[in-house]
């Protein structure tokens, strides 16, 4: 019997995995390692940058709000001092 017949079936194949392909999924390992915290960064700035611009959307949304109501309270008063009575101060008084 010769050496590779006594040795179990798994030792055999591992023993004859060429080592170039060893070394690429090590190195691809490594890659995926080494890009998770870029990755998760960039996740980060991403998720900072939409909640920004959410922030900026609603304070436009509530300055025209704003500028829609105080164009309607001006309205208003316009209106109120347009029906004020002034019949009462032109009429002369005789003595």
């Amino acid at each position: 019997m010769n050496q590779a017949e006594n040795q179990p079936a798994a030792e055999t194949r591992s023993a004859s995995i060429n080592e170039q392909v060893t070394d690429a999924v090590t190195q691809s390992n490594v890659k995926v390692v080494a890009e998770a915290p870029a990755i998760a960064l960039g996740n980060v700035y991403q998720k900072a940058a939409h909640a920004t611009a959410i922030m900026f959307e609603n304070a436009v949304n509530a300055r025209q709000q704003q500028d829609i109501l105080g164009q309607a309270a001006t309205n208003q008063g316009v209106t109120q001092v347009y029906n004020i009575d002034t019949d009462g101060d032109a009429k002369i008084l005789k003595p």
